[in-house]
């Protein structure tokens, strides 16, 4: 992590000296013991006696320099009754430490800020992982106890009208600027309140993007592009963490701007840059068990709102048969994501979902919603390397007797590993063209001569 978690090492090693005696050491002990004793006087005295303008204040960059003055003036008055004198650095790194923890999100906060880190993960109090460029890595950040963590997560879910206590013990939240939150805390948390944050870039990704980053091919990346403009219904497919909604935001900005755009998502992440986006998320049930609005809903709702696209964050269950049934009656060029880890084990989930519904439907009338719906599956994966690409672009044909017909129009092809454990491979279209192909023309579409033909490069 660099400098950006000096601070933190700071609270608790306030002087990082070498010592080579019992003595020196004892020193640093009782320095150690003296920061944390005066940082828990400065901090609990702002909280009993809190200035009302400080908390009147509603712009939060504000917010924060007058906290900041009023930390430094106590920790200099405390301190010396306390026989505690700081250094300007010592002050500073206080300072920085209680600001993070009285409007920040506490020890992680400087995890939040690093711009290369993709996911933060708080398995209890005293273990606390953090995910960079795909990997995962140990950090030394420490909350104080069960409590500590409690208190973030409450500050995480209470904007947003969300609660979590021993009646509800999970929730799916937001941070401020989009980034998704879960956490479930004990009895069903072992290890204590756990978090699980996977950050949002504050500037949202473009295609060319993920072409520099090898996720896909520009050819592949101008066929999609072309998908989306002539309406194609695609669901968006892949594991936990692959980069399902990260490609569904990019997908989504291939929409022409003079659309109207609705948005379901269980917890509001999409970042939608057209002008005519409505956006809906679901609600849980308050305290009593009333009042929650499941995604269900929100999508037969949507139905009702003219939309020119529908756009799903994610199916998990009975609503996967609102949606085919949405793109079954005329409103093409929707969008979803599921969690599957290929293109043909796509459609099965597909086809639970729909069974999760309630609905008694017979097998084959649900592989006809599904095949008649559904026009493209995008899968993503998540490499061992940690790198996350497009593994295949595969085309619903339609039905053969009881079963889906499916042809994959792109495929990546593993060639090897490199030493340093990176895996060699090209994304290749297979030679293909799909049925669909006839639309583009429709459109006044053209592709690139070489778009079905493999002539894509090995990286």
């Amino acid at each position: 992590m660099g400098g950006l978690l000096s601070r933190l090492n700071e609270e608790k090693k306030v002087d990082r000296v070498s010592t080579s005696s019992s003595a020196e050491a004892s020193s640093t002990t009782r320095e150690i013991s003296s920061f944390e004793r005066l940082k828990e006087k400065v901090q609990n005295k702002i909280i009993d006696d809190m200035p009302a303008a400080i908390m009147a204040e509603a712009d939060m960059e504000r917010k924060k320099a007058m906290l900041r003055d009023k930390i430094i003036s106590v920790a200099a008055e405390e301190g010396p009754k306390m026989n505690i004198y700081l250094s300007q650095r010592d002050t500073e790194n206080m300072t920085a430490i209680l600001l993070d923890d009285m409007v920040g999100f506490g020890p992680i906060q400087p995890l939040l800020d690093e711009e290369d880190i993709s996911e933060v993960m708080v398995n209890g109090p005293f273990q606390i992982y953090y995910e960079k460029k795909g990997k995962l890595t140990l950090s030394d950040i420490k909350f104080k106890d069960n409590d500590h963590v409690m208190r973030i997560i409450e500050r995480i879910v209470a904007p947003i009208g969300r609660r979590i206590d021993e009646s509800v013990p999970y929730v799916d939240a937001r941070l401020p600027d989009g980034s998704r939150v879960n956490a479930i805390i004990p009895p069903l948390a072992l290890n204590g309140p756990t978090i699980t944050i996977r950050k949002f870039k504050k500037e949202a990704l473009g295609v060319q993007d993920l072409v520099r980053f090898g996720t896909l091919t520009q050819e592949m990346a101008t066929f999609i592009e072309a998908c989306i403009k002539i309406r194609l219904n695609i669901v968006v497919s892949g594991g936990t963490g692959s980069g399902k909604t990260t490609t569904l935001n990019i997908l989504s900005s291939f929409i022409p701007t003079d659309e109207r755009i609705i948005t379901c998502e269980d917890a509001a992440e999409l970042q939608l840059r057209q002008p005519h986006v409505v956006r809906l998320e679901t609600r849980p049930a308050n305290i009593e068990g009333k009042g929650a609005v499941p995604m269900r809903d929100l999508i037969s709702n949507t139905l009702r709102m003219r939309p020119d696209r529908i756009i799903v964050g994610e199916c998990r269950g009975g609503e996967a048969l609102d949606m085919l049934q949405a793109m079954n009656t005329g409103h093409d060029g929707s969008l979803t994501t599921a969690h599957a880890n290929t293109p043909r084990d796509t459609l099965a989930r597909l086809e639970t979902m729909v069974l999760m519904s309630g609905m008694d439907l017979p097998v084959r009338a649900i592989r006809e919603q599904v095949s008649s719906a559904v026009d493209l599956v995008i899968q993503q994966s998540r490499l061992k390397d940690g790198s996350r690409k497009i593994t295949y672009l595969t085309e619903i044909q339609g039905m053969e007797g009881d079963t889906i017909v499916t042809q994959d129009i792109f495929r990546f092809e593993q060639t090897g590993m490199d030493d340093s454990g990176k895996i060699l491979g090209r994304l290749k279209p297979t030679g293909i063209r799909p049925k669909f192909a006839s639309k583009f023309a429709e459109y006044n579409i053209t592709l690139p001569a070489n778009t079905f033909t493999d002539t894509a490069k090995g990286w």
